[in-house]
């Protein structure tokens, strides 16, 4: 994940940054509870695209 991309991203729904999660290839959003995808090096930043984040998860920050 391009560093500069994310600092520049944050969660449409929380308005807070994400942090990228190399094993899963997501962008997690604390704030909101949500997993954004990556798809061909593309950050997917819709609501509808994201899923919830476990409470394992959670607890990893």
């Amino acid at each position: 994940m391009d560093k500069k991309l994310l600092d520049i991203l944050i969660c449409p729904v929380a308005k807070a940054p994400v942090e990228w999660n190399k094993d899963t290839n997501e962008l997690f959003c604390y704030a909101s509870g949500l997993a954004y995808p990556i798809r061909d090096g593309i950050p997917v930043m819709l609501e509808n695209e994201a899923r919830e984040l476990s409470p394992e998860e959670r607890e990893q920050r």
